[in-house]
């Protein structure tokens, strides 16, 4: 479940083309007074800022706060915090996980935690994680046929059934249609018990299959068994690693270092969290512009660079793999597999109604539709909506347990939401995406970092320092609004002042006039 089971949202924007591309690392040399340590360099301030020229889109970053963008005008401006470097410059921050997440050993008793198993005694240091690995691609087993066409075999069943049966009506004689109706109204409660015997059948097997989750105590349905369904993700895998072949980064690279570690501190620090243990997590990072990433149900993770472009330090990076993870250890996409076969399974019924009914296959092709389209927005989305909301509760706990600064989290989600409206892309109503929207995700973290802030202290993580970045956040937007407003004033004074000259005064001006008014204005 991801990006792909659910963060492949509408949306898979650039959020930070003013942000240093991470090939660059290799480049990347300490300035100083950064520790010279052996161990990955992680750049928690945006990973470097363009030249002001390059500035075409917002930059967001708590801390060190740089906001570039394209005026109306279209010249290139830059607005920074009172904190903030010369623009073209520069800025980093060195940091180790050692440093970033420490942990202690000692627990504490926290209660009414959604969260209820206990802190992982201690993290392993970062040196562990050479246990991760890029694997060759693997020797899927066969996937059972029935599983990839059942779906199509039984939708074109139910149409031919359907129309079978509207043919066979309409060439029965009016005498024998009498007969007929006549013959249901007498067996109409052999009729009633048949049906009722059908649900009562329907519920058997529904209730049978469900299965309590150990993390959350949800019950969920699960019809695939977990063999079946590890070799249809061995299966994905290999589409997938075959389609990114060419833009997979080695294990030297330092973004793929970054995120191995990333992943390697929030397993380690999880390892009391059913599932997390039997999973092999192996990493893949793409070289790609795409805002996404995804953790296949076999542990096989993929991080795209774009999305690495667009966080704005560690802490916002550990809490969406953590979400990632959480998709993963919760089981979401078995889950979603199974309630979208029995929606098929349902909607075949009402098909073969709607191709019975119609007397025509215009209409019922236009029957069909609406029918798809009501199970997609009245079911589909708003399931996969929950289970995404779910996910961020999940990962904002596991987070919270490897002492990240939960805070962060909600911080990403408005960064996106504002970038988004700075570039004119529409919004949508939520109903109409499989994802809640940025704004309501960034409210429902709000609402659990409380929560989260608890679990970390029970875990004896070392107090947030700093001030709250979501306060940073705000206070920055505002002052760059108010500092684009000033800009776009002053353009449009200057604009108003130059039309009001007369054509024929303007030409009577010398040109060395005009030349020094442009060059002292």
């Amino acid at each position: 479940m991801s990006f792909l089971y659910g963060l492949q949202c509408a949306s898979r924007n650039r959020f930070v083309s003013g942000v240093h591309s991470l090939a660059s690392w290799r480049q990347w040399k300490p300035p100083a007074g950064c520790p010279q340590v052996r161990r990955t360099r992680v750049v928690t301030a945006g990973w470097g800022l363009n030249t002001v020229s390059q500035c075409r889109s917002v930059t967001l970053l708590p801390g060190n706060l740089h906001f570039c963008r394209t005026l109306s005008n279209g010249k290139s401006g830059c607005f920074s915090n009172a904190q903030g470097r010369e623009m073209g410059t520069l800025t980093c921050k060195c940091t180790v996980w050692d440093d970033a997440f420490p942990r202690r050993g000692a627990r504490k008793a926290v209660g009414n935690l959604a969260l209820t198993v206990p802190c992982a005694q201690s993290c392993p240091s970062v040196r562990a994680s050479r246990s991760f690995h890029t694997s060759p691609p693997v020797q899927a087993a066969p996937v059972p046929l029935l599983l990839l066409i059942l779906k199509p075999v039984q939708k074109l069943l139910a149409i031919i059934v359907g129309r079978g049966i509207r043919k066979w009506w309409q060439a029965l004689p009016p005498n024998k249609k009498e007969l007929f109706k006549d013959s249901v109204k007498k067996n109409k409660w052999k009729l009633l018990l048949g049906l009722s015997a059908s649900g009562m059948l329907f519920l058997v097997f529904y209730f049978t299959h469900l299965e309590v989750s150990p993390v959350t105590g949800r019950s969920k349905l699960l019809l695939l068994g977990k063999d079946h369904f590890r070799l249809l993700s061995d299966m994905e895998y290999k589409m997938w690693v075959e389609e990114f072949k060419n833009n997979m980064l080695p294990e030297r690279d330092p973004r793929f270092l970054t995120v191995k570690e990333v992943v390697y501190h929030l397993t380690q620090c999880n390892q009391d969290v059913p599932g997390i243990s039997e999973i092999n997590w192996v990493i893949h990072v793409v070289d790609s512009p795409d805002v996404n990433a995804f953790v296949l149900p076999n542990g096989q993770v993929f991080v795209f660079t774009g999305l690495l472009n667009s966080v704005t330090d560690t802490h916002q990076l550990s809490f969406l793999l953590g979400h990632e993870i959480a998709h993963a250890v919760l089981g979401h996409a078995a889950e979603k597999a199974s309630v979208a076969h029995l929606l098929d399974f349902l909607g075949m019924i009402f098909l073969t109604m709607i191709w019975a009914v119609c007397p025509r296959d215009s209409l019922a092709l236009l029957g069909q539709w609406i029918q798809s389209k009501l199970q997609e927005y009245m079911f589909d989305r708003p399931y996969s909506r929950t289970l995404e909301a779910e996910a961020d509760k999940i990962g904002l706990q596991l987070a919270a347990k490897a002492c990240v600064d939960v805070r962060a989290s909600s911080v990403f989600w408005q960064q996106m939401e504002f970038s988004e409206s700075l570039h004119g892309y529409p919004k949508l109503p939520e109903w109409l995406s499989t994802h809640p929207s940025h704004g309501n995700r960034a409210e429902n973290l709000d609402r659990l970092i409380p929560q989260a802030v608890k679990l970390r202290e029970a875990c004896n993580c070392p107090p947030l320092s700093g001030p709250d970045p979501r306060l940073l956040f705000k206070l920055t937007v505002k002052r760059f609004l108010e500092d684009s407003e000033k800009e776009d004033l002053n353009t449009t004074v200057r604009k108003q002042k130059t039309e009001a000259l007369p054509i024929q005064k303007q030409e009577q001006i010398p040109l060395t006039y005009i030349v020094e008014k442009r060059t002292t204005s």
